[in-house]
């Protein structure tokens, strides 16, 4: 975990470095300004552990701000970054043409100052629609076939959270929407996928005690993220126990007599230390089949041995991306960024693109949702 905590930063601080080297050139700048602007570099590249350091000490409003303030930081200067490195290859191209296909290319290069006033303007627009898109989470609704379902039972609702990330900026107004969402939902059964929880945990209590109030008939489930383990995984279980869930750390229960429910610690757990429970195949292996089958893990990994042991895998964790391009990174690293998959022996999974936000409040192209998933035992015409 340090090597990768040092390697984020790293590029961080490269991308600070990119970022005043063209400001430099677009403006230049003497001794004292360039010293001024470093120093504020500096500070947003170390406002995240800041954050962490004055919200332990109990100073919650200050560290609100300069969460708000770094994080909103990193997502506009993520976002000029890549504004900006596709204005070095638009002027790379024409300094090719000119050089080996025909003279007069540079007439329409911009100059230093564009190169940098666009991408900065393009990034806060951008920014500013994000922060909207964040806010505004929808429902997305599937059918999936359970002929398994008994015939009692017409339609079984599930609904999913995931990444809700309650802390010092998903607040009391985000969590309104989303209980909003829910409540409109009317759930038979809620799920969180992890990451319920971020930051200051004596904080949450009474976001806790909001979320408490959604009662379904047959329950609340939820499983460990790596943000339950970052923020410290004992006052995470406290939180999200008292916000009315069951937390499943690789455990299995019946929910109304009606559905397996599965869940599976992150596995963040076994870098703590902290692994419980026996592995997941063997988990699954030892369910009777003639009821469905939910497994619940926050990163959308597949076990091979695993598939056709389930019916359906709620994941999370990718958040989409969060903020386009990113999702191309996030990508290489995981499969199934976001949206439906279907495996062989009946298994599928749900990537959900998350409900909150992490780090900077901001979403693009990869708007937040509580996800609504109806078992019916009759046969749809599509999977919706």
């Amino acid at each position: 975990m340090p090597l990768f905590l040092l390697g984020i930063f790293g590029v961080y601080s490269a991308v600070h470095v990119y970022v005043f080297l063209r400001l430099r050139s677009a403006f230049p700048f003497g001794h004292f300004s360039g010293t001024l602007i470093g120093l504020f570099m500096a500070a947003m590249i170390l406002s995240p552990i800041m954050v962490r350091l004055i919200e332990r000490s109990g100073y919650e409003t200050p560290a609100r701000l300069l969460s708000y303030l770094g994080y909103t930081w990193m997502g506009v200067i993520f976002l000029f970054f890549c504004l900006s490195l596709l204005t070095d290859f638009y002027r790379l191209a024409l300094y090719g043409t000119e050089a080996l296909l025909f003279k007069g290319s540079m007439a329409v290069m911009p100059s230093a100052k564009a190169a940098f006033l666009i991408p900065l303007l393009l990034a806060l627009a951008i920014s500013l629609y994000g922060y909207f898109e964040a806010r505004d989470i929808r429902m997305k609704s599937y059918t999936v076939h359970a002929p398994n379902l008994p015939e009692t039972i017409g339609r079984l609702r599930i609904a999913q959270i995931s990444d809700v990330h309650l802390g010092l900026i998903v607040r009391e107004e985000r969590l309104g929407r989303i209980i909003k969402a829910i409540r409109e939902a009317n759930p038979d059964i809620l799920v969180s996928t992890g990451d319920l929880v971020d930051g200051q945990i004596d904080s949450l209590t009474d976001l806790a005690d909001a979320l408490k109030e959604i009662r379904p008939r047959y329950g609340k489930y939820a499983v460990t993220g790596n943000h339950e383990f970052y923020a410290g995984l004992p006052q995470a279980l406290e939180i999200t126990k008292r916000a009315g869930f069951t937390v499943l750390r690789n455990e299995a229960a019946v929910a109304g007599g009606l559905v397996n429910i599965v869940g599976i610690d992150d596995p963040t757990a076994k870098q703590f230390g902290l692994a419980v429970g026996e592995p997941e195949r063997d988990l699954l292996a030892r369910l009777p089949r003639d009821r469905f089958t939910v497994l619940l893990k926050h990163q959308p990994i597949i076990r091979g041995k695993s598939i056709g042991l389930y019916d359906l895998q709620l994941s999370g964790h990718t958040h989409k991306g969060q903020i386009f391009p990113f999702r191309l990174l996030v990508g290489i690293f995981y499969p199934y960024v976001t949206g439906w998959h279907a495996f062989a022996q009946g298994s599928h999974l749900y990537v959900s693109p998350g409900t909150g936000t992490w780090g900077a409040p901001i979403r693009f192209l990869a708007q937040p949702e509580v996800t609504v998933i109806d078992l019916v035992r009759r046969q749809p015409s599509s999977v919706r």
